[in-house]
């Protein structure tokens, strides 16, 4: 009997389907719903990346796919693996991540019989409505021969519009079921991506006269010029028509840095000079930004922007963020990308000279020498515990311009945010819109199996790296050379100072043990040695770059942890829950040590 090798399985047509899409890697965990395709995957040329928890998969996945700009894919189990994916995917959701997240569920001969592990409680085979609430869309596989078309439309949605992650939820008897395949074939031929919407020269000439007619005018970006990999046509726009930048926490690392027009990030954490440019601006041009909470002060005028007052052209690719926040004069539906390509080549025509702000670049460039200066004692302290400021000193000293960094949540983001300056767009993962404690270790996995020649580091604080540990599993299996530097001030320091500001107590946030005692537990570079990872415990503030370095140049999975005096990040800003816990107090964090 001879089979016909266009007859498969749906799983074997899944991994051909992903082969054709250039899919080199899969982020996942095992379970009995899911093993037809791991089968499948055994003879591929894709790589699965196996976790030790779904949350790692995802977390990752988010990472490698900010980095590489195409959707990553997420393999998962029904029902637990499911929901232990979910945070990561959720994460990704409200950073705009491209995913594709595909997931066993029960036999489709099952549904409402209450087999194991089915989600039924309020309806059959209900276990893809738990996403609905944050992915682009979920699919429920029903026949074998829809298999395909879903796929498409799954990769085409994530990677299209305002991107997102898409669930594409399988029952494992379809995942088995043989069928020819015409229905997969039919594909071949189809775009792989879709082109995105610009602007038209008449709307272009429109913002760039009012930009020009400005007196203070102020370009507010967003992770929307990352998104599209704008970073190039933001830099010449920027340097040709010469207005210097703002930026969102999703939007740090759009331009480096060290160009002389970058203001910096707003809102909150933001610093005097970015916060009182944005309110004096008389237009703002907002490209790729939400207008979120934390980078706008909650909205309250008077710290970061004065809308109305200020006139704003809002550029997204979403047409539903354009005057969500703030009322808006000039409204675009457009990529980024192509809409800077045009801004930029009709700026040329209508103004073939550009402009110069030479004042302009001083005073940011004095402000910057002079803030530099106001850390200057905190950065090179040999205190220990560690000064944050110090760490990140040593840390940027210690890291190529390329190096990616991961961020999770306190300092380590904040901190970075405000102080740490990025120097190559696209180099910096931070949990933006979930602000997802844990992101950071794994994130770092991703990135560094989208980019392995870069330096990968993750910053995080002990609280998030406590959240995912068996993450250093998947990195040393992987042979994954990257750094994780732990900020220890054993704590959840961000809550533990604003509860000892605001009800002068810190229950629930400290974790036992004393700062910088040598046997504050847990040990985190035991437990990389445990893994089979480096670790190091850092015993003096000396310590510190030597060992970072010593760590980069070894190309081993390394954990380092060093003891921080836990101390709040500087704020000029405003957060509305101040004014829910102290209503009448001007106080916001305080240090607990």
């Amino acid at each position: 009997m001879t089979i016909d090798p266009a007859r498969k399985t749906v799983a074997e047509h899944l991994v051909d389907y992903l082969e054709r899409r250039d899919i080199k890697h899969i982020f996942g965990l095992c379970g009995h719903t899911n093993i037809a395709v791991l089968s499948a995957l055994e003879e591929s040329a894709i790589d699965f990346v196996n976790v030790r928890h779904e949350q790692i998969a995802s977390h990752a996945a988010d990472a490698y796919a900010r980095v590489t700009g195409r959707a990553s894919v997420v393999l998962s189990h029904l029902s637990p693996g499911l929901t232990n994916c979910a945070t990561g995917v959720a994460n990704a959701a409200l950073d705009c991540t491209p995913m594709v997240v595909i997931a066993g569920d029960i036999p489709t001969h099952y549904y409402g019989k209450h087999p194991h592990q089915e989600v039924n409680l309020h309806a059959d085979a209900a276990q893809y409505e738990i996403y609905r609430p944050f992915v682009k869309r979920a699919w429920r596989v029903d026949r074998a021969d829809l298999m395909a078309e879903i796929l498409e439309k799954a990769f085409h949605l994530a990677e299209s519009g305002q991107p997102g992650p898409v669930l594409v939820n399988v029952p494992m008897d379809i995942f088995s079921e043989v069928i020819d395949s015409a229905t997969f074939d039919r594909l071949r031929d189809h775009t792989k991506s879709l082109v995105k919407p610009s602007i038209d020269d008449e709307t272009a000439e429109r913002i760039l006269t009012t930009l020009a007619d400005a007196k203070d005018p102020v370009l507010y970006v967003g992770g929307g010029i990352l998104l599209a990999e704008a970073s190039d046509e933001l830099e010449a726009f920027v340097d040709h028509m010469q207005i210097p930048v703002a930026h969102s926490l999703m939007g740090k690392g759009a331009l480096s840095d060290a160009h002389p027009l970058v203001l910096g990030m707003t809102g909150f954490w933001g610093t005097e000079l970015v916060n009182k440019s944005c309110l004096n601006a008389d237009i703002i041009m907002a490209i790729g930004t939400r207008f979120k909470e934390a980078d706008c002060s909650s909205w309250y005028p008077g710290y970061t922007f004065n809308i109305p007052g200020s006139k704003v052209i809002h550029i997204d690719i979403e047409p539903s963020e354009i005057g969500r926040n703030y009322p808006t004069e000039i409204g675009v539906v457009a990529d980024a990308k192509a809409a800077l390509r045009v801004l930029l080549r009709v700026a040329k025509k209508l103004f073939p000279n550009g402009f110069d702000r030479p004042t302009l670049k001083e005073k940011i460039g004095a402000f910057r020498k002079e803030f530099k200066a106001g850390n200057a004692e905190m950065a090179a302290s040999d205190a220990f515990p560690m000064m944050p400021e110090r760490i990140l000193s040593d840390t940027r000293s210690a890291l190529p311009d390329d190096a990616i960094i991961t961020t999770d949540v306190g300092w380590n983001k904040n901190g970075v945010g405000q102080q740490f300056d990025i120097l190559t767009p696209g180099s910096i993962l931070t949990p933006g819109g979930f602000a997802t404690m844990g992101f950071g270790p794994p994130g770092a996995i991703g990135a560094k199996i989208a980019a392995p020649d870069r330096v990968v580091l993750s910053l995080v604080g002990d609280g998030g790296f406590g959240q995912n540990p068996a993450m250093l599993a998947t990195a040393v299996e992987q042979d994954l050379g990257i750094v994780w530097l732990v900020m220890n001030n054993n704590a959840f320091g961000t809550i533990a100072g604003l509860q000892k500001a605001h009800y002068g107590k810190t229950y629930g946030t400290l974790f036992d043990g004393k700062n910088g005692d040598a046997e504050l537990t847990p040990n985190y570079a035991d437990i990389a040695n445990a893994y089979g990872a480096v670790g190091i415990r850092i015993s003096s503030a000396a310590e510190l770059l030597p060992t970072l370095r010593k760590a980069i140049a070894s190309g081993k999975p390394t954990v380092i942890d060093v003891s921080m005096i836990n101390n709040p990040t500087p704020t000029t800003g405003h957060w509305n829950i101040l004014d829910i816990y102290s209503p009448d107090k001007d106080v916001s964090h305080v240090s607990t040590d």
